[in-house]
């Protein structure tokens, strides 16, 4: 298991990011949350097999078709033990 903080820049509000990401996430099995920030950006803890936890990233780089991914910063974080993938409003 790895736990990954993860900062989304762009156009990621208003285009269905966190609901893309959700969905995605459990598709790959992962266990965190997503949530938008007040910058515009938007936040993912992330956790699971780092295989998986990849392949999340590896998507978190293109979002949804009507998002725009300009970066993504991913840090390290310790396990949290997350029991489902959700958004926090």
């Amino acid at each position: 298991m790895i736990h990954k903080n993860i900062t989304i820049y762009g156009i990621v509000q208003g285009v269905g990011f966190r609901f893309s990401a959700r969905e995605t996430a459990r598709a790959f099995g992962i266990k965190g949350y997503v949530k938008n920030l007040p910058d515009g950006n938007v936040f993912i803890e992330a956790e699971g097999q780092e295989f998986n936890v990849n392949k999340f990233l590896k998507w978190c780089n293109t979002g949804p078709s009507h998002a725009y991914v300009s970066e993504v910063d991913v840090t390290d974080g310790p396990i949290k033990n997350y029991n489902v993938f959700d958004i926090k409003f």
